[in-house]
This record gives structure tokens, C-alpha cells and sequence, in this order.
């Protein structure tokens, strides 16, 4: 086997930039050794201080790993943000926002102090996570540990055991969490079992988790609740949503406004030395450092945040999208049409009426100020009859961004604007997102392919102008464009030599990579024109020629379906080469309408790519 060259070799193992970064944070950072292992839950003591390990998961479900990622570690209060995200989620906002505050407390974690209504200030302190608890045991009385280890293992994207060490050590030595337990009872924030709710408390904080693990879980809070490993929906919009505010303001204890000024990402901290950031929409960082700050804050975790917030500026009121970024294209049916071929009626009736079909082609996230820009621009110009939405480079649509859509249709309706819909599948949850808030407007339509959306609004602008489109009329060779110009008797000649073929809707009339031996010239229906990849290339009318490139090449580079029941005159390539040298003339002729239809082809993809780079 041949060696690879120096080149080659540093290519094999080379790494992306993150895990480079991530990388340099592990070397530069290990260095530091401040801080102090949490003793006072003796267990977390015999923690091993050297111990260090990041991991980032990114929203398209990549995970970094560097250090010690896989090292196991108890969670502590890394629980609590995903605990309130289940207790909105299985007992209903309502309950819990009237039991549990959100208001940052300026107090240590483990303070034993209640806010003027008796509450807790909110689920990140240790109050009002223990009262989070309790609403979920109180609903589900035994079974509340499970269906909280249920969820954090949804959250991770693998099954979490607990650490029955720490769990039993941190029983032991929790009465300053049995005196928080008792003041809620007193105050009517929990039921009367502060014993059983204090143990599943303890067993939540004793659960294993990784680096890795906490990444994951950052991820899912930062995809709105999807976990981007698995897929799955881990729990709503709604409840992250809220819990990502509430880790913002108080997430980091009486740091947590040093934190959000300086960092700029929601996190949640635990005594385990852990640490999990979640920038909304962007990624997920996970790190594993015992020794703590005086805060309870992992000394190199909050290192690792800082480098990474302020070298990559991702402090997440520093954003920079540009609403104008969403429109990649935007054009009418005069500058690119469908891939139709048109007869001379039809393309008369387009052309006098091009502006009438507007198409816009998107990209990235549809939010309020896209779709508003979009609008705008819209209204920029005259009214069309029909406007295009491709969504294919779609990435997501906010809730906010759908429903100012909706109301945009709405006002295309009140002025007799068709509004059609490409490029979004009706099982995708964009299609869902956006039909949440338009499945009562009337003027919308949908197309999944582009050109098929673009087609059908041609073809109501030539029946709405006097044309038709009339696929069972049956045409002449005289009026193929292909033959323009051939006199009487040389039509006469080739149309002995024509066999009629019938094709019943859906049949394959040629395949990519057979010989092309025939060239056909259609009488009535229609047929497309296809890649072997499925992309459609043309879509072509009675009184059109395919498989005409057998002029040219000798095998066939494209599939030819019948849309619909068609007829076509067949010639064999050898017989129509005899006719050419019998009449070169038409010869002359035939490849010059060939190279013309070719040429306007080409003048069509290139239009396109205008477009598409100068928009």
C-alpha cells in the first residue's frame, strides 16, 4: 500500500476548529488549581481533584469530547433547571408558578429564607427545588423518583443509574435541606411527607451523569426541548423556554448576575464540580471540574464558559441576524419560469403577464423580523395574482414568526392574492408550525417541488387570460419547434417513418443509461423529464420532442415519464440519419432548431443563477 504524503497525513488528522479550542481550554485551564472539593456531603469529597473534562453537543446532534468526559459524577444541582421543565410540563404551569417564584434570590443556594408571599424565590435555589419536588411527588406519590430519572435519561439520551453512596451520605448530612423541607410544609408549599419528598430529592441530586451527559442535556434545552442525539421531543417548547429564563436570571446563585453580564449563555452549576451552559438555538457545553469557588461554582468550568463566550462572542444578547439574509431569491416568471415547455399561445400569454407570478425563495429561520422584512418587501411592488414561498432552505419557523405569516396571508387574501407553498413536506414540523396558524386561509395552496408550484400558477394565469392547455389535443409534426421550417414534402417523408407509441399514465418511457436509438415527437398528453437523482428537468406538451439529444449522444441521460396517457411518434436514429442525408436541407434545418432549443435552455439555467447570486 502505497504511504500517504505528509500532506495526506496531516489531513487524517487534522480536527475541526471547536474541538481544537475545546482542546487548548483542557491544556491552558488544568493549570489552575484554586478552589476547594465540596466536603460537607462527605462523599463529594473523595472526588478526584485533578479530574477535568469538557464536552460540547452542537444542535445537529455532533458532540466534543476532551479530558476526563466520560468520568462519572453525581449531577446535584444540575438537576433542578430539568425537574421544573417536567413539573410545568406534567402538573401545568398554573400549579407550579403559584407555588414557586422566579425572582433572582441574591442568597448562597442553600439559603432558609422564603420571599414576602411565603414562596421560594425560585427552582434554582435549593427552596424552591425541593418544593418542585414535592408538586411532582405529591402527584405521583412513589413513582415520582422514576419519572424524574425517566426524564432526566431522556434529557441525556441514555439510561442514568444513581450513586447509592452519595445518595445515602447526602440523607445523612441534609438537615439543613430537611429544615427548608419543613419551613415549606409550615408555609403549605408541600404536603405533609417532607421525609418522602426529601428522599427523592436526594436521590435526584445522587444521579450520574458525565460531561458528555450534561452537554447532551444543555443541547436539548438550547433545541427547544429536543434532544438533537436522539430526536426525540424531551418536553415543550413552553417549559424550556421558561426554564431557559429562569436559569438566565438566577441559575449561577448570587453570581448569576456577574455571570449573565460577563458570560451571556443560561447555565446551571452543581457542588459535583459540574457545570452546563445552554445557548438557545445555537449548542450545549458540559464540563466536570471538582474544586469549587466560593460561590459552589467549578473553578475551571467557569473558565472554560468565560474563553468560550468571549473568544467565539456568543453572549446571547450579542446577536447579529439580519432579517434581510432571509430572502435568497426573489424574481418573477419572466426572469425564470417553470421547466415547462410552453406552446407559442401559452408563452404569449406569459409574457405579457410575468409580473403576475412572484416567487420568493427563503432560507434559514423564519422569526417576526424575517417574515416582517419579507412583507415589506412584498409590498414593495405591484400587486401579483399569485405570490411563491419556496421554504426548502427553511431551517425553523418560531411560533412568533408563523403567526405574523398567517396574518400576512391574511392580508394577501382581503386582496385577492393566492398565496402557494413550496418545499415544505406536510409531515415536517415546519409544515406544522405554520399550518397551526393557517389552515383557515382559504387562498393557500402547496407544492412540495418548486417548479411544480411555479408550473401550476402559469397555468392559471394562461386559463385566466383566454389560453388553454388542452393535454388530449392531438398535434402535427408540423408544429413541433424541432422541425420549424421543413417543407411540406419532407414532413410527408418523415412521417413515414414514424411509429405511434401509446403510454398510459406513470409509464417509463426512457432510462438514463440506455442506448439512444429513437427520438419521439409527442402527439397529445405530457410527459417530464427526470435525472436519475429525481430531479425534474422539463415537463413537455403535446407538439414537443424528447430524447432529441440521441443527435447528440449515444446513450441516454435522463428518464422520460408519461404524466398522464400520451402518444408519441417514434423514429428510429437510423432511419432519421437516412432522412437527413436524403434531405440535407432539413437536415441544415433540424440542427439548427436543435441548438436553439438548447441555447434557450441554457439561457433559462443561467437566468436562475443570476438570481440566485445577485439577490
Amino acid at each position: 500500500m502505497k504511504p500517504l504524503s505528509p500532506l495526506a497525513t496531516a489531513w487524517t488528522r487534522s480536527k475541526p476548529p471547536l474541538l481544537r479550542f475545546l482542546d487548548n481550554c483542557l491544556s491552558e485551564f488544568s493549570a489552575e488549581t484554586s478552589g476547594q472539593v465540596a466536603d460537607y456531603i462527605p462523599e463529594l469529597g473523595k472526588a478526584d481533584p485533578a479530574h477535568f473534562g469538557i464536552s460540547l453537543a452542537t444542535l445537529d446532534g455532533h458532540v466534543y469530547e476532551v479530558g476526563d468526559s466520560r468520568v462519572p459524577f453525581t449531577i446535584q444541582s444540575m438537576s433542578k433547571p430539568f425537574v421544573f421543565a417536567l413539573a410545568l410540563d406534567l402538573l401545568g404551569a398554573g400549579k407550579v408558578e403559584g407555588a414557586i417564584g422566579v425572582e433572582p434570590s441574591g442568597d448562597p443556594f442553600n439559603s432558609i429564607r422564603l420571599n414576602s408571599e411565603n414562596h421560594p424565590f425560585n427552582p434554582m435555589v435549593n427552596a424552591g427545588a425541593i418544593a418542585c419536588t414535592g408538586l411532582i411527588y405529591d402527584s405521583k406519590g412513589t413513582d415520582a423518583f422514576e419519572q424524574i430519572r425517566l426524564a432526566l435519561s431522556r434529557f441525556a439520551g441514555r439510561d442514568l443509574a444513581v450513586d447509592e453512596a452519595v445518595y445515602a451520605s447526602e440523607s445523612q448530612t441534609g438537615d439543613r435541606n430537611r429544615a427548608i423541607g419543613y419551613l415549606l410544609k409550615t408555609n403549605a408549599v408541600i404536603s405533609d411527607n417532607v421525609a418522602g419528598v426529601l428522599d427523592v430529592y436526594f436521590r435526584q441530586c445522587a444521579v450520574l451523569v458525565t460531561a458528555r451527559d450534561i452537554a447532551v442535556m444543555a443541547a436539548t434545552l438550547a433545541n427547544r426541548g429536543i434532544n438533537p442525539v436522539t430526536g426525540e421531543q424531551v418536553l415543550s417548547a413552553y417549559a424550556i423556554s421558561r426554564t431557559l429564563s429562569v436559569m438566565t436570571s438566577s441559575g449561577m446563585y448570587d453570581y448569576a448576575g456577574e455571570w449573565i453580564y460577563r458570560i451571556g449563555i443560561p447555565a446551571k452549576s452543581g457542588v459535583g464540580g459540574g457545570i452546563l451552559a445552554a445557548l438557545p438555538a445555537r449548542l450545549g457545553l458540559g464540563s466536570y471540574s471538582p474544586k469549587l469557588d466560593k460561590h459552589g461554582n467549578s473553578v475551571r468550568g467557569i473558565k472554560v464558559c468565560e474563553a468560550l463566550s468571549s473568544h467565539y462572542d456568543l453572549h446571547m444578547l450579542n446577536r447579529s441576524d439580519d432579517a434581510r439574509n432571509a430572502v435568497i431569491a426573489d424574481y418573477d416568471i419572466g426572469k425564470s419560469p417553470s421547466r415547462r415547455v410552453r406552446r407559442p399561445q401559452e408563452r404569449e400569454i406569459l409574457a405579457a403577464h410575468e409580473q403576475e407570478v412572484r416567487i420568493i425563495e427563503l432560507v434559514g429561520t423564519l422569526s417576526l423580523s424575517a417574515v416582517d422584512y419579507i412583507s415589506r418587501r412584498l409590498a414593495g411592488r405591484m400587486r401579483p395574482q399569485f405570490v411563491i414561498f419556496d421554504l426548502h432552505r427553511v431551517t425553523s419557523t418560531t411560533r412568533a414568526g408563523a403567526r405574523l405569516v398567517a396574518e400576512a396571508f391574511e392580508e394577501l387574501a382581503a386582496l385577492n392574492v393566492t398565496v402557494v407553498l413550496s418545499g415544505v413536506r406536510r409531515a415536517s414540523k415546519e409544515w406544522n408550525s405554520l399550518r397551526e396558524w393557517t389552515a383557515e386561509l382559504k387562498n393557500v395552496r402547496d407544492f412540495y417541488l418548486l417548479d411544480t408550484a411555479i408550473e401550476w400558477a402559469e397555468d392559471q394565469i394562461v386559463y385566466r387570460y383566454g389560453g388553454s392547455i388542452d393535454f388530449h389535443e392531438t398535434t402535427e409534426l408540423a408544429e413541433q419547434p424541432l422541425l420549424n421550417g421543413l417543407s411540406e414534402e419532407e414532413l410527408t417523408d418523415l412521417a413515414s417513418l414514424c411509429t405511434i407509441r401509446t403510454y398510459q399514465s406513470g409509464a417509463k418511457i426512457l432510462a438514463a443509461g440506455d442506448p439512444a436509438d429513437a427520438l419521439y415527437f409527442l402527439r397529445s398528453g405530457a410527459v417530464h423529464v427526470t435525472l436519475p437523482d429525481g430531479v425534474r428537468l422539463a415537463t413537455l406538451t403535446a407538439g414537443m420532442a424528447f430524447g432529441e439529444m440521441a443527435l447528440l449522444e449515444q446513450t441516454r441521460a435522463a428518464d422520460v415519464f408519461a404524466d398522464m396517457a400520451a402518444t408519441a411518434c417514434e423514429v428510429p436514429l437510423k432511419d432519421f440519419e437516412r432522412f437527413r442525408k436524403q434531405h440535407p436541407r432539413a437536415s441544415e434545418c433540424i440542427m439548427r432548431n436543435l441548438a436553439q432549443l438548447l441555447a434557450d435552455r441554457l439561457i433559462v439555467a443561467n437566468a436562475k443563477v443570476d438570481i440566485l447570486t445577485s439577490t
